[in-house]
C-alpha cells in the first residue's frame, strides 16, 4: 500500500482533486465563479507543489501492477511539467471562465484528460498505454465543443472525435498486429522478439502512424487548424501544449525502449517526417491571419524540431526533447494568453487586429513579442536554448542535411513571427484594440511565462538536472 500511495501519487492527487470538484459541484450552487476559480486555482498550486516537493525529496522510482505502471524520476518531472502547464493555462482562462455557467465541469473534464495523460507516460506496455490514450481524449472533445452556442465550436470537436476514432483504429491494429507477431505488448519484453518481419514492420508503421495524428506530424495534420480555431481558446492552448507534451513523452519511451531494434528505420521515418513537417508548417503559418490558426501551423513546425531532437536516439535526445516541452509551456502558452486576454474580453483574433496593440497594451504586446521571439529561436530566450540543444541531439547522427534544413527553416518561421511583431508596434489600425486591463490571475500567468522563458534559457543547472535524471535516475 506504501508503494501504491507513493509511486500513484500524481494521479492519486488529481484523482482526489477531480472527486472535490465533483463534491463542489453538487453541494455549491451558490458560490460564485470567482470564488471557485480561486479555490480551483489554489487546489492546482497546491497539487504542483506536491509533485514538486516530490522531485525535491528524491523518491525511488518503482512498477506496479507487474509492470503496467512505471514511474521514475523523469516520469515525476515530465507529470510536474504538464501540472505547471494546467495552472498557467487555469490562469490564463480567469476572463473567459468566470462568466461560464459550466465552470466546474471545465475543469472535471480538464483533469480527466491529465490523469489519463499521466497514466499514459507512465505506461509499461499497450494496453494501458491504449486505455489511458482514450481516458485522455474523449473528454478532450467534449472540452473542444465547449461553446456549444457557436457552430465552429460543433464543428472543431466533430473533427476532433473523428480524428481521433480514426487515428486510435489505427494505432489498435498496430498493437494488435504487433502482439499477434511478439506474443506480448510488455515494453520490457518487446526489444528481445523484435525479429524484423515484413509484418512487424507494418504493425510498427502502424503505430507510428497513430503517434503522428495525435503529433500532428504531417501528413496527418489536417485536423489541427481547424480544431485549433474552433475550439476556445483555453481548450486549444490545452491542445497545442499539455496533449503534445504528453505524446511526446510516451513517443521517446516506446522508441528508445519498445522499438529501438527497429532504431535504423525509425531514424530515416523520423529524418522524412521532421523535414516535411517542419517545412509544410512554416509555409502554412505565412498566409495565417487568424492568431489560433496561425499558433497551429507554428506548433506543427515545432513539432519537427522535436522530432530532430528525438531522433539523436540517446539520453541526449531524451534531455533536450524533455527541455524544449519545458520552455515551450511558457513560449506557447505566453502566446496564447495574451490571445485568450483579447479574444475573451473583445473577440477579435485576427492578427490585423493586432495593428497598433502596443499603443493600447504595451504589457500584452511585450509579453506577446517575448513569446515569439522564444519560438522563434531567438537569443537570448529560451526558445534559443531548446532549439539548439534539439539540433545538437539530431546532429549526433552526422547527418548534417536534416541540419541545414532546420536552420532554413528557422530563417523563414523568424519572417512569419516577425510579422505579427510589426503589426503589433509599427502598423497603424484606425479601429485598434482598446486598452485591455486583465485579471490578476490572467496577469500572473503571463508574467510567468515571461519568467520562463528568460530564466530557463539561462539556468544552466536546469538542462543539467534533466540530463542527469534522463541517464541515471534515482
Amino acid at each position: 500500500m506504501n508503494d501504491f500511495l507513493t509511486l500513484m501519487q500524481s494521479e492519486l492527487a488529481l484523482t482526489l482533486i477531480l472527486f472535490i470538484l465533483l463534491i463542489v459541484k453538487i453541494g455549491s450552487e451558490k458560490m460564485s465563479n470567482k470564488s471557485l476559480l480561486g479555490f480551483i486555482n489554489v487546489m492546482l498550486i497546491i497539487n504542483l507543489l506536491i509533485g514538486i516537493s516530490s522531485l525535491w525529496m528524491q523518491r525511488p522510482g518503482g512498477t506496479l501492477f507487474s509492470g503496467m505502471f512505471i514511474t521514475n524520476s523523469l516520469i515525476l518531472f515530465e507529470k510536474n511539467i504538464l501540472n505547471l502547464g494546467i495552472l498557467i493555462i487555469s490562469l490564463s482562462a480567469f476572463d473567459w471562465l468566470k462568466n461560464h455557467k459550466h465552470l466546474t465541469e471545465f475543469f472535471m473534464l480538464l483533469i480527466a484528460c491529465v490523469i489519463g495523460m499521466f497514466f499514459m507516460i507512465s505506461s509499461g506496455n499497450f494496453l494501458i498505454f491504449y486505455l489511458s490514450l482514450e481516458l485522455a481524449t474523449i473528454p478532450l472533445a467534449a472540452m473542444c465543443n465547449y461553446d456549444m452556442d457557436k457552430r465552429i465550436s460543433s464543428e472543431a470537436a466533430m473533427k476532433m472525435i473523428m480524428s481521433s476514432a480514426f487515428s486510435s483504429g489505427i494505432l489498435l491494429f498496430g498493437i494488435s498486429m504487433m502482439y499477434g507477431t511478439t506474443g506480448t505488448i510488455s515494453f520490457t519484453e518487446l526489444p528481445q522478439l523484435l525479429d524484423g518481419s515484413p509484418l512487424q514492420i507494418f504493425a510498427f508503421i502502424l503505430l507510428f502512424t497513430g503517434f503522428a495524428f495525435k503529433l500532428s506530424v504531417v501528413p496527418f495534420h489536417l485536423w489541427t487548424a481547424d480544431v485549433y480555431e474552433g475550439a476556445p481558446v483555453a481548450v486549444t492552448s490545452f491542445l497545442s501544449v499539455i496533449s503534445k507534451g504528453s505524446i511526446v513523452f510516451i513517443f521517446i519511451t516506446t522508441l528508445y525502449n519498445a522499438f529501438r531494434y527497429y532504431a535504423d528505420l525509425w531514424y530515416n521515418v523520423l529524418f522524412l517526417s521532421a523535414v516535411i513537417t517542419m517545412t509544410l508548417g512554416n509555409f502554412f503559418a505565412l498566409r495565417q491571419q487568424n492568431m489560433k490558426r496561425f499558433l497551429a501551423f507554428s506548433s506543427i513546425a515545432q513539432v519537427g524540431f522535436i522530432l530532430i531532437g528525438i531522433s539523436g536516439s540517446s539520453s541526449l535526445g531524451t534531455t533536450s526533447a524533455v527541455y524544449f516541452i519545458l520552455i515551450y509551456v511558457f513560449s506557447n502558452l505566453g502566446a496564447f494568453g495574451v490571445v485568450q486576454m483579447i479574444s475573451s474580453l473583445t473577440g477579435k483574433e485576427r492578427i490585423d487586429d493586432y495593428k497598433g496593440l502596443y499603443k493600447t497594451n504595451p504589457f500584452l504586446t511585450w509579453i506577446l513579442t517575448l513569446s515569439l521571439f522564444s519560438l522563434a529561436g531567438i537569443p537570448p530566450t529560451a526558445g534559443f536554448f531548446g532549439k539548439l540543444f534539439l539540433l545538437t541531439a539530431g546532429a549526433s547522427q552526422g547527418n548534417y542535411v536534416l541540419i541545414t534544413i532546420a536552420a532554413l527553416n528557422m530563417i523563414i518561421s523568424l519572417y512569419y513571427y516577425l510579422k505579427v511583431v510589426r503589426a503589433m508596434f509599427m502598423d497603424a489600425n484606425e479601429n485598434p484594440v482598446e486598452r485591455i486591463k486583465g485579471s490578476t490571475p490572467a496577469n500572473a500567468a503571463l508574467i510567468i511565462c515571461a519568467i520562463g522563458i528568460v530564466v530557463v534559457g539561462l539556468i544552466s543547472s536546469i538542462y543539467d538536472y534533466i540530463n542527469n535524471i534522463a541517464n541515471f535516475g534515482f
